[in-house]
C-alpha cells in the first residue's frame, strides 16, 4: 500500500498542481463504506501527499453525504498524519471580506444529521476537543497564507451548519451575534473524527461572500460562491506547496495522543469484532 503523512482535504482541482510527481490513485477499503473518491498520492517540495476530493470528482457528494468516517479512517490508513482542510465559507465580520481567508480556532456545531465518532456500539471513548484544531499546523498555514500575499486572519470561529440550504437571515445575524466569524458546511464531522484519529487537523477557510446578513451586499447564490471559490483555488496551491516543506517530522502536539486515557470501555467488554475493526485507531491502547 502506498503511503503518505500529509492529507489534504478539499477541491479536486488542488490535486493537479505543478511540480507533483509520481502520482497514483489508490481507493482504501474501510469497516465505513468507500470515501468521497479516489485518493490520489504523489509527491510534492519531498513529501508524499494524498489528495482526497471531499465532495468526489465533479461535486456530487452533498456537505451532509460526505462519508467523513471512510475519509478519516483511509488517510489514517495509508499513515497520514496530518490533514490541511480547505474549505469555502461566509463572512459573519465586515473586516474579513470576500476573497480573504481565516485560519480558525474554534467551532460551533449546528449539524444535526451526521455521524460524528468512530466509537458507540460497545466502546465508549471520551476525546478532548477543547482546542478543535492543530495549534502548530495552523501556525505552519498562517505563515504560508501571508508569504503567497494573501489577506488571511489568524483565529475566530467556524460555524459549521448542515445545508446544503444556507442560511436564513435571522440564523446569520444570530451567529453574528455570537460573536463567530465564517459559517460554512464542511469542518465537521472531519475535525472532531481527525482528533479520534489522532491526525493533526487544520482548516484554510475562503471567504466567498458575505453570506446573507450584509444589507450592503446581495444575498449569497452559489454562482458567486463557485466563482470565487475558483479563484481561491491557485492561492491555495502555492499554500499548500510552501506549507508541506514545513511540517515537523515529528509531532510533539496532543494531536498526536488524543486517544490516550480516553478510551472508558473495560478492554474485556470490547468485542473481538470491534477490536479487529478498529485496530488501526485503538490498536495501541486496546489488546
Amino acid at each position: 500500500m502506498l503511503e503518505a503523512k500529509i492529507g489534504i482535504i478539499g477541491g479536486s482541482g488542488l490535486y493537479e498542481m505543478e511540480g507533483m510527481t509520481n502520482i497514483e490513485e489508490v481507493r482504501p477499503e474501510t469497516p465505513f463504506g468507500e470515501p468521497s473518491d479516489a485518493i490520489i498520492i504523489g509527491e510534492l517540495e519531498g513529501n508524499r501527499i494524498a489528495f482526497l476530493p471531499r465532495h468526489g470528482r465533479g461535486h456530487y457528494i452533498s456537505p451532509t453525504e460526505v462519508p467523513s468516517r471512510a475519509n478519516i479512517y483511509a488517510l489514517k490508513s495509508l499513515g497520514v498524519e496530518w490533514i490541511i482542510s480547505i474549505s469555502a465559507v461566509g463572512s459573519l465580520k465586515e473586516e474579513i471580506r470576500p476573497m480573504d481567508l481565516v485560519i480558525p480556532d474554534q467551532l460551533i456545531n449546528r449539524t444535526k444529521s451526521r455521524v460524528n465518532t468512530f466509537f458507540g456500539g460497545g466502546l465508549v471513548a471520551h476525546v478532548t476537543f477543547a482546542d478543535p484544531f492543530c495549534p502548530v499546523l495552523s501556525d505552519i498555514l498562517h505563515q504560508a497564507a501571508i508569504e503567497t500575499g494573501a489577506k488571511v486572519h489568524k483565529g475566530g470561529t467556524y460555524v459549521v451548519i448542515e445545508g446544503p440550504l444556507f442560511s436564513t437571515k435571522a440564523e446569520s445575524n444570530l451567529y453574528r451575534s455570537w460573536g463567530a466569524s465564517v459559517i460554512g458546511m464542511t469542518a465537521l464531522p472531519e475535525a472532531k473524527l481527525a482528533r479520534e484519529a489522532e491526525i493533526c487537523y487544520a482548516t484554510v477557510a475562503c471567504a466567498t461572500d458575505y453570506d446573507c446578513w450584509h444589507e450592503a451586499e446581495e444575498s449569497v447564490t452559489i454562482e458567486m460562491v463557485i466563482a470565487n471559490l475558483r479563484q481561491n483555488v491557485s492561492r491555495a496551491k502555492s499554500i499548500i506547496r510552501t506549507a508541506v516543506s514545513r511540517i515537523p517530522d515529528k509531532r510533539e502536539c496532543g494531536c498526536a495522543q488524543a486517544l490516550k486515557d480516553a478510551i472508558i470501555t473495560a478492554p474485556d467488554k470490547i468485542s473481538d469484532n470491534m477490536k479487529r475493526e478498529l485496530e488501526l485507531l485503538i490498536g495501541k491502547y486496546v489488546k
